[in-house]
Parts: structure tokens; sequence; C-alpha cells
């Protein structure tokens, strides 16, 4: 198998998205699979399944569509709604740190699921956010302007309703496969989540000037119906590298691929982030973070991590506002 490239290293599949294009077509996309930092977010809060798998979905997606951007700064994507899973939110930075968390009412959840299920139904985008909305945010810095799209929650899966998103935008057409699971492997638990996208590039870019609508609509169909004939297991199979996955699906178009870009669980928070927001806050109006023992507890709740300020932190926060 030879698969033209432009020189990357050769790397594990895990947490990395694999951008390639195909010239014959006039599409551009990538591969994206995650694992290990998967395991690092979802499994510190332990997620019950039906929430965990919608989270791995949403980090996936995430990471393909921040990485089909060109941006220096942070991509997000949130999910709210009236459902069991009322809040779900996911953050990639251009330097390939990303985390996530879910926020749930646990009666809900077993309402919806019913007795002796535990796992997110087959479209479970209905029954578990209810009515909502899928928001993608781009902050670039103070001195930027933010962007941010917003779309109903449309569709029964999470791809489903990122396909909503991208035919109400003006962007180019764009399809999106994604699959997630939990594995136990040597006896332990583990996750994966893939998520393979195709984007049809503009006419000038992908040197197809001379290419009529006619034609440019069949092979954008093409691209589709290859990509989708994408299998899970083979989506999720450690065993199958990227590369190999993609030449099994689109060999006759020549896939180019081109540098990985790699993903690790990291969050953002920190003590002086946290003191800003205090600092941002009235001491008289802290009184609802304060625990039995009278201290201010802030817990982060992406990473778990929980601050603590008794009141000679507080002084020394408050002392340098003034």
């Amino acid at each position: 198998m030879n698969m033209p490239s432009e020189g990357f290293p050769p790397a594990s599949d895990d947490d990395h998205a694999l951008p390639f294009q195909l010239d014959a077509l006039g599409v551009r996309g990538r591969l994206v699979r995650l694992g290990p930092t998967l395991d690092a977010v979802i499994e510190r809060h332990g997620y019950p399944l039906a929430v965990a798998q919608p989270l791995a979905e949403a980090m996936v997606l995430c990471a393909a569509l921040a990485t089909s951007l060109k941006y220096d700064g942070i991509f997000t994507l949130q999910i709210s709604g009236d459902g069991p899973i009322r809040l779900l939110v996911t953050d990639l930075t251009t330097d390939g740190a990303l985390r996530g968390y879910a926020q749930f009412d646990s009666w809900k959840l077993a309402v919806a699921l019913g007795a002796g299920n535990s796992e997110a139904p087959d479209g479970y985008v209905p029954k578990l956010f209810g009515r909502g909305r899928l928001a993608f945010t781009v902050d670039q810095g103070q001195h930027t302007e933010r962007y941010q799209g917003v779309v109903p929650l449309e569709g029964p899966t999470l791809a489903d309703c990122a396909h909503t998103y991208f035919r109400q935008s003006e962007q180019l057409p764009t399809g999106i496969k994604i699959a997630a699971r939990r594995i136990v492997q040597d006896g332990a638990p583990h996750w994966r989540a893939a998520a393979l996208m195709v984007q049809q590039m503009p006419e000038f870019d992908a040197g197809r000037l001379d290419v009529d609508a006619e034609q440019r609509e069949d092979d954008w169909r093409k691209a589709v119906i290859l990509m989708a004939s994408a299998t899970e297991a083979e989506m999720l199979d450690a065993g199958l590298p990227a590369t190999q996955l993609l030449y099994r699906l689109f060999h006759q178009e020549r896939p180019r691929v081109f540098g990985r870009r790699p993903f690790a669980a990291r969050c953002r928070c920190s003590r002086g982030r946290i003191d800003r927001v205090l600092r941002s806050i009235k001491r008289e109006e802290l009184g609802d973070l304060r625990d039995q023992n009278g201290r201010v507890a802030v817990k982060c709740e992406f990473c778990s991590t929980e601050y603590i300020y008794d009141d000679t932190d507080l002084d020394r926060i408050y002392a340098s506002a003034a």
C-alpha cells in the first residue's frame, strides 16, 4: 500500500487528528481518534454510561470541527437542553488541550432509560437532551471578535445535529460520522471514539475551476457515500491504523494525508483563574460557596479539582482588588 503524504512522522493513532484530501473529488477531511484522553476525562467523573457516551461523542466531534478551522484560541462545543442531560460542554485549544464535562439529573435519567437500562439508547438526543440547542464558539482572545453559531437540537444523533448546523450556516457541504464505545480490554474498561468528516472544498482551493456544477455534486455524493461505508468496528479498531482505514475507504481516490494533530486531556483551571473569578464577586455574596467549616470551596467542573479559600486567602484576594 502506498499513500501520498506530506511528511508526518509515525505515531500512535490514539488522540490524534489525521487530515486528508481527496484531490480527485475536490474534498478535504479528517479522521479523529480518541482513547486515553477520553479515559482521563470521563473516568475521573464516574459518569453513568448514558452520560459518558454522549460526552465521548461530543469530544471527538469537537476535535474534528476544531481542527478543520484556522484559529488561535479555544473552540467550544456546548449542548444545553431540558432533558435528563441539561448541559454538556467540551473545548479544545489550538495547542491540543481537550477537556469536557456534563451536568445531568440522575432521577430524570433513570426514568428516561427505563428499568434495567444504563446505556444511551440509539437516537438518544431527543430522549436524553430534550429540547435544546447546539452551540459552537471560537474565542481567540479579548482583542478579537468572538464567533458563535447556534442551532436547535434537531436529529436523533449528535452527528445529525451537527449536519443541521452546517445546512443552516454558510459553511461548505459537510458530512460527519461518529462512533464511541466503552471497551473492556485486559479486564480494564477503556473509552474509544472516532469521527470521520469530509467537506467539499471551494472550487479555487481545490483547483477545479473547470469542473461543472453537476460533476461537483456527483463527486461530493461519492465522497459522502464512501465515508458512510466505514463501520463502527473499523473506526474504533485500535489495530487498524488510520492511514489504512482511509486507504480502505478511499483508495481509488488516492487520499493525500497531512501531519497529525495530537490531543491530550488537560484542564486550564488554576488558582490564579479562580482568584480572578472570586474577585469579580462581592465578598458578602460568597455565602453559598462556603462549606461547613466556613471556607469558600470552588470546584472545577472540568477536572474536579477543588480550590479552598479561608478568610486569610480571601483577605489577600480582595486586598489586591482594592
